[in-house]
């Protein structure tokens, strides 16, 4: 068997927590240094950002939000999997082998 009989809202969950990270990397990226760090590291200028200068205070919102939205699909994911886990009788798994 190739893939796991899971429900569809466990494979919708998976989705969204990989759509939430890949967002959560973009924005973290486009954010601009604070002085020192890694953004100075490979040539970038610290102080300057392309999208203006309250950009900061946005992305930096925009960045805690998502954080606390992936978390939470996170602790729903570990939840519902561990629920779906539990559901499966021992006959079913025998006579699967």
């Amino acid at each position: 068997m190739l893939f796991a009989d899971v429900p569809w809202y466990s494979t919708l969950l998976n989705w969204l927590v990989v759509i939430a990270s890949l967002l959560l990397i973009f924005i973290v990226l486009i954010q601009r240094g604070k002085g020192g760090g890694l953004a100075g590291a490979f040539g970038g200028v610290g102080g300057s950002s392309a999208f203006g200068s309250r950009a900061g205070d946005i992305f930096t919102r925009v960045t805690l939000i998502l954080a606390g939205i992936w978390i939470l699909l996170i602790m729903v994911h570990v939840y519902v999997v561990q629920n779906t886990k539990g559901t499966t009788s021992p006959s079913a798994i025998v006579a699967d082998q």
